[in-house]
């Protein structure tokens, strides 16, 4: 069973399709400490009442590079997500207010930078459990 996880911000974005015609689908976008979850969208049109699937693609931050590729036209923000095998996932949203390329970059640069500390904590512990030992000291 998974622990909840803060969620940071929810809201709707569009994601380009890696089909053939690579078409513009809505997402619900749920941003957390780990990443982000992708819910289709089972409605159709623009109506509020549209249902959100309960069934999401999750994007881990561990597996993500950068977030790439701003491009602002039309009052929308177009950007991508660089994954660690290379993969790149389109993604644009309304201009206004905080756009999530930004938001889902800082959450990026904060999950990376807690996993450098923490890597940092265990390489310190390790040498210094190791240097007690006093087995690297040189006479």
């Amino acid at each position: 069973m998974s622990l909840p996880v803060k969620v940071m911000r929810d809201g709707p974005v569009e994601k380009r399709s890696s089909g053939l015609l690579q078409l513009w689908k809505k997402k619900r976008c749920v941003l957390t400490e780990d990443g982000l979850r992708l819910h289709n969208c089972k409605g159709s049109g623009d109506a509020p009442s549209s249902a959100w699937s309960s069934r999401a693609k999750e994007l881990r931050f561990e597996r993500m590079v950068t977030v790439d590729c701003v491009e602002y036209k039309r009052g929308l923000v177009y950007f991508t997500i660089v994954m660690a095998t290379g993969k790149e996932i389109d993604f644009r949203c309304p201009q206004d207010g905080a756009a999530w390329n930004a938001e889902i970059a800082l959450a990026l640069v904060r999950y990376k930078n807690l996993q450098a500390v923490q890597t940092g904590r265990n390489r310190h512990l390790s040498t210094s459990h190791l240097g007690s030992t006093g087995e690297d000291e040189t006479l």
